[in-house]
């Protein structure tokens, strides 16, 4: 048994790629997108004849629509390949405004039903502000459910389990190279690495509160840099995987064990807690890692849908 066949055992394991074409090899039962991942597969030669078909057919309407389209087709081939659900993203440029955001998740939804996919196939993406978190509450009481992206602090954790959103993606990799950063020369690789990753702790901090409490979202570990980061958080809910690692898991034998356990954590001695807006902004804002991690990401993740309107533009 190869190490990714293993991790299956302890963890749902899901592709972060929009490169559908990639996904049979290694059989995830959900996939994820986001702007940058679906920027990267449009520039790839295999992907022109979809990109082209898409923005011809739809030529002449509101980019933000064809937008939304070509998510929608990608995300189509997607679920035609895999057997549950996938994630698409609103526009991260929407990320502080609630009524937009909810307005855009209910398009996407609307453009997915029209090619006959079911609604509880496709989870929608949004980044994990106050206003993002208020957006996905009401989209969840309409029966759309929502994975919320950009989170890197157990206080946007938390005020996700309030909301009830269905999924969330705390982003492991990008909360360890911000330490790294921070720590410069200083950085004992070895040291940091595996259960003692800051990343790889979030996460677990993160699950445990969860099962420690019954809160009923589900943790889906993103963001990875290394298999070790992986390997440390067998039997998180989910762990949402790049091809290139999940091609490392699958050509390695080296033994997997559960490292996180919802039973255990069930009897752990942890706080109770809970944030309303104005403990929600000054937790966030306390924790500088996580305020210039969500700052970068979403600046980054909208410059990468201006680019993709600019191929759009092109095509």
């Amino acid at each position: 048994m190869n190490q990714l066949e293993a991790l299956k055992q302890f963890t749902t394991v899901v592709a972060d790629t929009g490169d559908f074409r990639q996904l049979a090899q290694f059989q995830p039962r959900d996939a994820t997108t986001n702007p940058s991942l679906i920027l990267k597969a449009v520039q790839k030669p295999e992907y022109a004849p979809l990109l082209q078909s898409t923005v011809q057919r739809w030529k002449g309407r509101p980019m933000d629509e064809v937008i939304d389209r070509l998510l929608v087709r990608f995300g189509g081939e997607i679920l035609s390949t895999i057997p549950g659900r996938v994630s698409t993203e609103v526009d991260a440029r929407l990320s502080f405004d609630t009524s937009a955001t909810v307005s855009r998740a209910e398009r996407i939804i609307e453009l997915y039903q029209a090619e006959g996919i079911h609604i509880d196939r496709v989870l929608i993406k949004i980044a994990a502000t106050w206003e993002g978190i208020e957006a996905a509450r009401k989209l969840e009481s309409k029966g759309i459910h929502t994975n919320l992206t950009l989170l890197f602090s157990f206080v946007q954790a938390v005020a996700c389990g309030q909301a009830k959103v269905q999924l969330i993606s705390p982003f492991v990799g990008r909360i360890y190279d911000w330490y790294k950063k921070q720590a410069g020369a200083s950085w004992d690789e070895v040291a940091m690495a595996g259960a003692n990753d800051p990343g790889v702790q979030s996460v677990r901090r993160i699950f445990n509160h969860y099962k420690r409490f019954g809160v009923a979202t589900e943790v889906m570990g993103a963001s990875f840099r290394n298999v070790g980061q992986i390997i440390a958080l067998a039997g998180c809910d989910l762990l949402t995987i790049a091809p290139e690692l999940l091609a490392q898991l699958a050509q390695s034998d080296a033994p997997v064990a559960r490292a996180l356990d919802a039973e255990a954590a069930r009897s752990m001695d942890l706080p109770a807690v809970q944030y309303d807006e104005a403990g929600f902004r000054y937790a966030l804002n306390e924790d500088a890692m996580a305020t210039e991690k969500l700052a970068e990401g979403i600046r980054a993740f909208a410059v990468d849908t201006v680019k993709l309107e600019q191929i759009i533009l092109a095509a």
